[in-house]
């Protein structure tokens, strides 16, 4: 399971990362309502990772296109899919196309980076980045489509919102705040490309995962730098003359809101628009961190669903948490391919319950509160 969306009538969708014998999506219904789906149904004629309900059509993606299902009354549409954005770059990292939406007919869209930091020889130490990268025309940033227009295609329809993210994997519109924001992954290998400047801890821990208030062509700073929590500031990138003390110069690089540690690798984020939890997570923003694959000689992190208390105007009110955690299963957790579960899909659910997708073990938990 990757990404998910629950409908008002408690349907819920999860999209697969490969297709099952019947395809690539899957709608699940309670109908006891004992909080366990008792009817499972397979669709979808293509898919990945991206998926999210609006107005009344079910979104979902493939690593190049965007497609939309026409949703009647019952779970599995019955209609054609219709192609709503294709002509995506095919890449071998980073490939997966999330997508939100906004109340002005907007479709946001996450374009990945096809590579670590844009180096002239991709993940090879010592080799300097390109300047200007030329992934930043059409990868490494958020894009925004006619969300009622199909036939679009990328490079030719839509605009750039954002620039300079790896991978924006994590992103939500909030509708209190009336603003678009994501939590990206960091850029990796800093020791095993420039072991002169950085130690294996060092590496281990940084980057930052940055989460962010997406501005209007506002730049966050990929390729050319990274963010360091440890130190509180914004560092120039070692492919561009940084050597892991040397702040970036770059005015127009923009700090996050609040940062997580290194490569704890956030799939997916979700504002908390129910009332059945406590209000303190009213308006709080859910992370699902898939977990790490490149710590050592640390223990593998990450594998958490975290939360940050947020007002209604979009304000982070307090520190970040852990809200759920023991995923991973072992612990310490030596390699990824260990972990029992990797959390990967948030939903809110009409009820107010937290959904939870796990593309490890296969799962989807449903997380409520007990008022007793």
């Amino acid at each position: 399971m990757r990404h998910l969306a629950v409908r008002e009538d408690g349907t819920v969708y999860a999209s697969l990362y490969s297709k099952n014998k019947d395809g690539w999506l899957i709608a699940l219904t309670d109908g006891d309502g004992d909080g366990s789906a008792n009817e499972i149904n397979e669709f979808g004629s293509f898919g990945g990772t991206g998926l999210a309900l609006y107005k009344n059509w079910l979104y979902f993606s493939s690593d190049t296109t965007i497609g939309r299902y026409k949703l009647g009354e019952a779970a599995v549409p019955t209609s054609d899919a219709e192609i709503v954005v294709s002509g995506f770059l095919s890449q071998n990292q980073h490939a997966t196309k999330p997508m939100t939406f906004d109340d002005q007919g907007h479709m946001y869209v996450t374009v990945g980076a096809p590579s670590n930091a844009c180096q002239e020889r991709a993940r090879t130490p010592g080799s300097p980045g390109l300047s200007p990268c030329p992934q930043l025309e059409l990868q490494a940033g958020i894009w925004r489509f006619d969300a009622n227009k199909t036939g679009q295609k990328h490079g030719e329809d839509g605009e750039r919102y954002a620039t300079g993210i790896r991978n924006g994997l994590a992103m939500d519109w909030n509708a209190s705040a009336n603003a678009l924001y994501f939590i990206g992954h960091g850029r990796d290998q800093l020791q095993q490309l420039f072991p002169q400047y950085y130690t294996a801890k060092q590496s281990a821990e940084l980057p930052a995962e940055e989460f962010h208030r997406a501005r209007k062509d506002g730049n966050y700073g990929w390729p050319y730098s990274y963010w360091d929590h440890q130190r509180g500031e914004r560092m120039k990138g070692p492919e561009y003359g940084g050597d892991g003390k040397t702040p970036s110069e770059n005015p127009d690089f923009i700090a996050p809101l609040t940062a997580f540690p290194g490569h704890w690798a956030p799939n997916d984020l979700t504002f908390y628009t129910g009332d059945a939890f406590p209000d303190y997570f009213r308006n709080g923003a859910f992370i699902a961190f898939h977990g790490s694959w490149n710590r050592a000689p640390l223990p593998q992190q990450g594998y958490n669903v975290a939360f940050i208390p947020m007002n209604d105007a979009g304000e982070i009110t307090g520190d970040w948490s852990i809200f759920a955690d023991k995923f991973k299963g072992a612990d310490p957790l030596a390699s990824p391919r260990a972990a029992t579960h990797r959390p990967t899909g948030l939903a809110v659910g009409p009820d107010g319950a937290l959904y939870v997708a796990d593309d490890a073990g296969g799962r989807i938990w449903k997380i409520t509160y007990d008022h007793r």
